[in-house]
């Protein structure tokens, strides 16, 4: 009521008739619906902006071999840009959805106390087209194309739930690229963004720790459990209208949004200066490999004549033996040296058969293909987000 009586005030002429039917829903919910829409429509330039800065990345390394894990524990050889490819995939999901929600997104409009339009249909004595041209005259002037088929005083707060369910994928798919990349950190593989008088830590002055990951990660869980209000809220309203869901969405629904913009801000801070540290990657699969090429040197060694059985029981055993003394403190892993002295081993051409890449599989080519299937129509429905002079596909 301050407000209408600081409007009659500033335009006198319109005094006697500014709020004349409406409710203050009419003028919340509708201007809530502005500010959700214009708010997944910048969330959605900056997701995109992410999933293109992850597609650099990923074509940057595509060919590079590195350690894959499961459980966390060494697996078989992947490449750093394919597993850059998952983090941006979960993106490009989140960012779908953000799309189908901005165009199925509508207006409340001029719909009255209980939703009815019951006072509009006074205002125009009876006249139910002139009130049906009044709802799409509003939703036009504030931009959008239509309003919601029916409503109670309030649009329906499942539109909140829905809205936050994207913005919690968001946080998930912040959350697993932050947390990978805190894990290949600890294993100096891969570092964020680290500036030049940066301090890693106040007590311990040798330490790069990586703080934005850990930034995105916090603020990821935030917004990714905002979404239990909203899904509550929606449960719990009553008939056409209570008043219970206002000072939870006055919190709820902008924190959620702010969260979620630092969180996006910071995975497009980190996904642009991702540093790859080239010989620790190279180290620790060298340390690696020998175990997961048994399989191929096992093959080879039968192609050439071998028993399969006898020389099965050779790899285990040097295996057994390698690993027992690397435990022990050995410095590396020399089971293919010990293989290369075995008299059944020893015409295979064991440089061919280590090559890094034979392991990686198609890992490459699924780099390639995914940014042509999955990222061009990205980059080409939003080429203004584009940096200039990347040398990558369109």
């Amino acid at each position: 009521m301050a407000h209408i009586h600081a409007y009659g005030e500033a335009c006198p002429s319109a005094k006697e008739i500014i709020h004349l039917e409406a409710t203050s829903c009419y003028v919340t919910d509708n201007a809530d619906l502005i500010f959700i829409r214009d708010s997944l429509t910048m969330l959605r330039d900056r997701l995109a902006s992410v999933i293109d800065a992850l597609a650099n990345f990923a074509w940057q390394w595509r060919k590079l071999a590195t350690l894959g894990f499961t459980h966390f524990q060494p697996a078989q050889l992947t490449t750093v840009g394919k597993r850059a490819c998952l983090w941006c995939y979960d993106f490009v999901l989140d960012l779908h959805e953000l799309e189908r929600r901005l165009e199925s997104l509508r207006f409340r409009g001029a719909e009255g106390t209980t939703g009815t339009q019951a006072s509009f249909l006074e205002l125009f004595h009876g006249d139910h087209d002139k009130v049906k041209r009044l709802d799409q005259l509003v939703a036009r002037k504030m931009g959008f194309d239509a309003v919601y088929p029916v409503t109670g005083q309030t649009y329906t707060r499942k539109l909140d739930s829905q809205v936050l369910d994207v913005l919690s994928g968001i946080g998930q798919s912040a959350h697993k690229f932050g947390t990978d990349l805190r894990l290949l950190s600890h294993r100096q593989e891969l570092d964020e963004p680290f500036e030049t008088e940066q301090v890693g830590s106040s007590a311990m002055a040798y330490k790069r720790n990586p703080m934005r990951a850990e930034r995105m990660c916090g603020l990821a869980r935030f917004v990714s459990t905002l979404v239990v209000s909203a899904s509550q809220t929606a449960a719990t309203q009553w008939l056409e209208r209570t008043l219970d869901d206002s000072a939870n969405r006055r919190l709820s629904l902008p924190q959620a949004f702010l969260a979620a913009d630092g969180v996006l801000r910071l995975a497009l801070n980190i996904a642009s200066g991702m540093i790859v540290n080239k010989e620790v990657i190279a180290r620790n699969v060298e340390q690696a490999l020998p175990y997961m090429a048994t399989e191929n040197i096992l093959m080879a060694a039968v192609a050439a004549g071998g028993d399969r059985q006898e020389l099965h029981e050779t790899i285990r055993r040097h295996s057994l033996d390698v690993t027992a003394a690397l435990k022990s403190g050995a410095a590396r892993n020399d089971l293919i040296d010990r293989l290369r002295g075995e008299p059944a081993f020893a015409r295979l051409d064991f440089e061919q058969l280590l090559k890094p890449q034979n392991f990686v599989g198609r890992a490459p080519q699924q780099v390639e293909d995914f940014i042509e299937q999955e990222i061009v129509p990205i980059r080409q429905r939003y080429p203004r987000l584009l940096k200039k002079g990347d040398d990558i596909l369109l």
